[in-house]
């Protein structure tokens, strides 16, 4: 985390960084053995953190806004030190953010006016200095791509069902320049903790097969590549009521569940862009929003019965080489 602030550089290229906002700083979080009778209140109670992102969570919107601005400017703090104080730096002067509706809208920061209200999309695209794009998730794939020959960078939401209707294969197709793309996919729920009900997959494999996101081989493997079958407790046995929390495989005290698996978004969104010619940076530690309490979720809100969780933010800024 970056001097106590819930953020972290993940890259740094050129006159690119990345950065992994969360819910909190790494030694805010307690987690004890044992929950006490009041954790366990407060956790019945909206979880918004230290630096929750969203506007569109019934948080307070002066804090929501402040805290945009804090991350401006602890952005700007950071990179001060890799630009070994140039002279010539200019500071990242706005971060741009979008409504996020789960297709494959895409807004172009460049070619649209700035507005007060923001535009509906699950991505954005921009080549200029001076500005970043950040996209929120609790649990959804947050992809930054960069294009060093063009100076294009872009941002992008992806749960299941942009996956399935191509908003990454959209996404790269704006870069219409030549010249190798690079991405990092950023904190997100992963394969162990993303139950669904088989129609689920069902829908992403149909949409990744129609619009032609992955290669042939993937496709034809595409339940050993990234689903697996969940398994459920057998009624009545108090032993194993917690177990498809937890074990993945099914053992003599559990059976599986036809109607659930756990789908491995992360990896399928890997291939979406390794398909594309996109490389992917497969060095970035490969937290779990969900187990990870640092970080918001909100399958995780769901079943606390909280009646709302924050959202994090992955960014990509470029200041000035």
């Amino acid at each position: 985390m970056t001097h106590n602030f819930p953020m972290t550089l993940l890259a740094q290229i050129d006159d690119v960084a990345v950065f992994q906002t969360a819910a909190f700083a790494s030694d805010d979080v307690d987690s004890p053995d044992q929950p006490t009778e009041q954790m366990v209140r407060q956790q019945r109670q909206a979880n918004y953190g230290e630096l929750n992102l969203g506007l569109h969570v019934n948080d307070d919107a002066a804090k929501v806004l402040s805290n945009r601005m804090r991350l401006l400017s602890a952005i700007n703090e950071q990179l001060v030190p890799l630009s070994s104080k140039d002279p010539k730096h200019v500071p990242i002067k706005r971060l741009h953010w979008v409504n996020q509706v789960h297709g494959k809208q895409i807004h172009d920061i460049d070619g649209t006016a700035l507005c007060m209200t923001p535009m509906s999309a699950d991505a954005m695209v921009s080549r200029q200095q001076g500005l970043g794009l950040a996209i929120m998730t609790a649990d959804c794939v947050p992809i930054v791509l960069y294009q060093p020959a063009s100076g294009q960078m872009a941002a992008i939401h992806a749960g299941w069902q942009g996956l399935a209707c191509g908003v990454i294969q959209a996404t790269v197709q704006r870069f219409t320049e030549s010249g190798q793309v690079k991405a990092w996919i950023g904190v997100c729920i992963s394969q162990d903790s993303y139950e669904v009900g088989a129609q689920v997959r069902n829908q992403l494999l149909k949409g990744c097969t129609e619009n032609k996101l992955l290669n042939t081989a993937n496709i034809e493997h595409f339940d050993s590549l990234y689903v697996i079958d969940s398994v459920a407790v057998i009624k009545g046995d108090s032993n194993t009521q917690d177990l498809h929390n937890t074990v993945d495989k099914p053992s003599s005290c559990a059976t599986v569940d036809s109607g659930k698996v756990k789908l491995n978004l992360p990896k399928l969104a890997a291939d979406q862009l390794n398909t594309l010619d996109v490389i992917v940076d497969d060095t970035l530690s490969s937290s779990c929003s969900y187990a990870d309490d640092y970080y918001y979720s909100y399958r995780r809100q769901t079943h606390l019965q909280q009646p709302a969780t924050g959202r994090m933010a992955l960014v990509i800024v470029r200041g000035t080489a």
